[in-house]
């Protein structure tokens, strides 16, 4: 994909105007810097990006992995795999902050008739208030970002979920519209700082109408005569409202890799301690078992052998653990030590000879699978680390996906089983699949692996191919399992709460500041699993998108 070549570009990222986080209104001027007077639109478009594409892989790739079970931590793993959160756990500041800089790039657009940046700007700001009402509930919208126009407005009110919802489908029939024209036909693009699409109109067009799509099934529990309505007025007019069906249309933002702030996360570049954060990764047993179950080659991409397996020898004396040419063979005494619920680990040895996951929210997880490495973040020999390309600091298959061929085309599988749309779904479940291959460069492996264990039987296979597809982007499995209660994850012995959580707590600054806060704890339902947690303010609490649902819990 495109990256940031603009040497102007790599300056702006750190002078545009900037918003506090009280009310998200309070906005801080520099006369010195660089504002939105004097600013050329092209240059806000890749800082835009930027900072959505950093937002969805520091979701995905941090601590909802940990949710979803993507990855799990043995070391300082508490928010990663316990759900250990709190109302200064999150903040959406940095989120309105990208809104901020959106809106000037909206308005300049505006001001120029740049129909073009102008939709991008729509697409932007779509995304992100849906990120933001996705993960928290009700939050500022129609009031937000407009500190500049008075005190008046340095405290936001709350928008509700369905105004929020209903707002992000307006501005992206409007994106779709401002990108109907030829490529031709719009003046000012720089393609070089299109960091997304190299200022491809039709490539921008279908990622707007996808979002779209991937926001009516969203409320498809909710309000599903309304999702299934707007779903079908997508599906059954292509030509007005195309979709990335293809992965070489993925909406995807590559990493530059130059410095820690344009690096992968993971990346020993700049973080070569032992316990960096790429050696404290590991990967969770629940995804690499299922792909394990499906004989599924994204296994290889994503994870890395384990260095020792662990071959038990059941006759052999009580003492036996040695390892010989890369094999540590053990006698039974010193499984059943380990394995004990009170004095050992008390999780079963897994003797798989290439791939072993990590346990949900494991106590004493730096001992797992009898590893003698029992400091944090060390080295566990008998269990995965995530594939060596997560040491790089940037490459092919590192990139920030905002949304993707496989999402959209298990999106439509599911219209499909639920008789919304022709077609059947499994063949666009088998479409989806194809699609998540060929992205992740396995796509010759199609015709086996959907003939095997993979191939189609039921609506629950859609949700969990949709839940392996989001690898690195794992928000979005996550509110398909708040939605469906698929896949069947449990929390662990050392989480916060024996569920998992539903949102992000409202951050305690919102909450000293913004008076308006109130009313949105007011709104949010409790469940049996809110703990001790003293208000509504819990991340096992409803928001009105999953109130009535009966899903997941």
């Amino acid at each position: 994909m495109y990256q940031i070549k603009s040497k102007l570009t790599i300056l702006i990222l750190g002078v545009i105007l900037t918003v506090s986080c009280h009310g998200l209104e309070d906005l801080n001027v520099n006369p010195d810097k660089i504002g939105g007077e004097n600013v050329d639109p092209n240059l806000l478009v890749p800082t835009v990006i930027n900072g959505v594409g950093k937002t969805v892989v520091n979701l995905g790739f941090g601590d909802l992995a940990g949710v979803m079970q993507h990855t799990q931590k043995d070391g300082w793993s508490s928010g990663h795999n316990a759900y250990d959160w709190n109302n200064r756990s999150q903040s959406w500041a940095g989120y309105y902050q990208i809104m901020y800089n959106n809106k000037t790039l909206i308005q300049k657009a505006e001001d120029s008739n740049l129909d073009f940046h102008r939709a991008v700007g729509l697409i932007m700001k779509s995304y992100m208030f849906g990120l933001i009402t996705d993960l928290w509930g009700d939050a500022p919208y129609t009031e937000a970002l407009r500190g500049d126009e008075g005190p008046e407005y340095f405290d936001s009110e709350f928008d509700d979920q369905q105004t929020i919802y209903e707002g992000i489908q307006s501005d992206l029939k409007t994106a779709n519209s401002l990108l109907s024209g030829s490529q031709s036909s719009y003046a000012g693009i720089d393609a070089s700082q299109d960091i997304l699409y190299g200022g491809d109109v039709a490539k921008w067009r279908k990622f707007a109408n996808s979002i779209s799509l991937r926001y009516y099934m969203r409320l498809s529990a909710k309000n599903p005569s309304w999702a299934e309505q707007g779903i079908k007025g997508i599906v059954n007019n292509p030509q007005q409202f195309p979709l990335i069906l293809q992965a070489s249309d993925d909406a995807n933002m590559a990493y530059i890799g130059n410095t820690s702030s344009d690096a992968w996360p993971s990346n020993v570049n700049f973080d070569a301690s032992p316990q960096g954060s790429y050696f404290r990764l590991k990967m969770g047993k629940p995804l690499v078992d299922k792909l394990q179950d499906l004989n599924d080659p994204r296994l290889g991409v994503w994870a890395a052998k384990i260095a020792v397996p662990i071959v038990l020898v059941s006759d052999a004396p009580d003492g036996t653990d040695n390892t010989v040419d890369g094999i540590r063979y053990v006698s039974q005494d010193i499984v059943d030590t380990y394995e004990d619920p009170v004095d050992g680990v008390g999780y079963p040895v897994d003797y798989d000879m290439e791939y072993v996951g990590y346990p949900p929210g494991m106590t004493f997880g730096m001992a797992y699978n009898l590893s003698k490495n029992t400091n944090q973040g060390a080295t566990n020999l008998h269990a995965s680390q995530l594939n060596e390309i997560y040491k790089e600091a940037s490459g092919p298959l590192l990139q920030s996906r905002l949304i993707s061929a496989a999402e959209v085309n298990l999106i439509l599988a599911e219209a499909a089983f639920n008789g919304w749309i022709g077609g059947t779904a499994v063949q666009y479940y088998n479409e989806g699949v194809r699609q998540s291959l060929t992205a992740w460069g396995v796509g010759g492996d199609y015709t086996s692996y959907i003939s095997g264990p993979a191939a189609f039987t039921g609506y629950a296979d859609i949700i969990n191919q949709k839940w392996i597809a989001s690898w690195t982007a794992a928000s979005e499995s996550w509110f398909d399992y708040r939605r469906t209660g698929l896949p069947d994850l449990q929390s662990g012995p050392a989480s916060k709460r024996q569920a998992l959580p539903l949102r992000f707590y409202y951050n305690i600054d919102e909450i000293d500041n913004n008076p308006n806060v109130e009313t949105a704890i007011d709104q949010l339902e409790p469940t049996p699993f809110k703990g001790d947690d003293a208000s509504n303010n819990s991340a096992w609490s409803k928001m009105w998108l999953l109130q009535g649902t009966g899903e997941p819990y």
